[in-house]
């Protein structure tokens, strides 16, 4: 597995804990930071930008991703001879690395006997492989199950393809406080789901707690809210998707309501992974997150490599 250049890796965490202060005080509740210049804020963004080109570089970052297959119930052979059912990129050097059994939903890995497949720096010989959990090491090539809704598959990522080695790096508009706005929140009496449906189809129901209201440009703006942890979570789309932005539309992670408050950092908006790989599952914005104004904050969209 090709290594990561800590030296980099480091530099960008320091800087990133150095505004943690600033954005621990955000999410206690308080809606600005204090005192916090327009140069300060910029640096602040800037620095929170650079660590997610960081993250989409690392050796199993979006970038990396190299294939998903979906399994069969029963038995699937795994290595990069064309005859397997999964068949992994080739720097994974292991013509059949051996078998993957999938049986009532649980997934058991009986690696081919000589072959060299690691779960955490140790030789695999068989063993049940826990979804969105466990990764195996085969060869040159990082491999997971993933499980989404009934489908259950093999993602695969090669740290040495094209699209991490010729990545340029993310583009973003130029930060404009402007585009940083505190919003209002409205709480659902009665709890709520909302059902999302993702890139394969599939629809699941998540939380939907409330909604915020802003304006952009004097205009009035809602978007319904997912539960994040201590958070919220917001998909959309505005009048620069398809444009200047990605298709489908881009994510938003903002810090829990405070007074019935939400702040609204647009300058934060990020591409899904689907933008970096078509072997990504991501959840499409609900259609009440379909916003008739542009905002131009945030992520541009991203040209991967042919």
């Amino acid at each position: 597995m090709e290594m990561v250049a800590v030296d980099s890796v480091v530099i960008f965490r320091s800087l990133i804990a150095m505004t943690s202060v600033v954005l621990a005080v955000v999410s206690l509740g308080q809606a600005e930071p204090p005192k916090e210049s327009a140069k300060a804020y910029r640096d602040r963004i800037l620095i929170w930008q650079k660590s997610i080109q960081v993250d989409l570089e690392t050796p199993e970052g979006w970038l990396s991703v190299a294939g998903l297959t979906w399994l069969n119930e029963g038995d699937n052979s795994i290595g990069c001879a064309s005859k397997n059912r999964i068949i992994l990129p080739t720097s994974a050097g292991t013509p059949i690395a051996g078998n993957l059994l999938l049986r009532s939903g649980t997934v058991t890995f009986q690696a081919q006997a000589g072959t060299n497949s690691k779960f955490k720096g140790k030789v695999v010989n068989q063993m049940p492989i826990q979804p969105d959990e466990d990764r195996i090491q085969t060869g040159g090539i990082i491999w997971m199950i993933i499980q989404r809704g009934k489908r259950i598959g093999v993602r695969m990522y090669d740290p040495n393809g094209r699209a991490r080695k010729e990545f340029r790096g993310c583009k973003w508009y130029p930060v404009n406080p402007k585009y940083r706005v505190t919003a209002k929140y409205t709480e659902y009496l009665v709890p709520k789901s909302m059902p999302i449906t993702n890139v394969l189809g599939d629809t699941q129901p998540v939380s939907n707690p409330g909604y915020v209201t802003f304006q952009i440009d004097g205009r009035e703006c809602r978007l319904e809210a997912q539960a994040a942890g201590k958070g919220l979570f917001f998909n959309f789309r505005d009048n620069t998707s398809g444009k200047t932005t990605y298709p489908a539309g881009r994510f938003l992670d903002a810090s829990g309501p405070v007074n019935n408050e939400v702040v609204l950092d647009f300058n934060q908006a990020t591409n899904p992974p689907c933008a970096f790989t078509s072997f990504a599952t991501c959840p499409l914005p609900p259609k009440e997150n379909y916003l008739s104004v542009s905002i131009p904050a945030g992520e541009k969209t991203h040209h991967p490599a042919d």
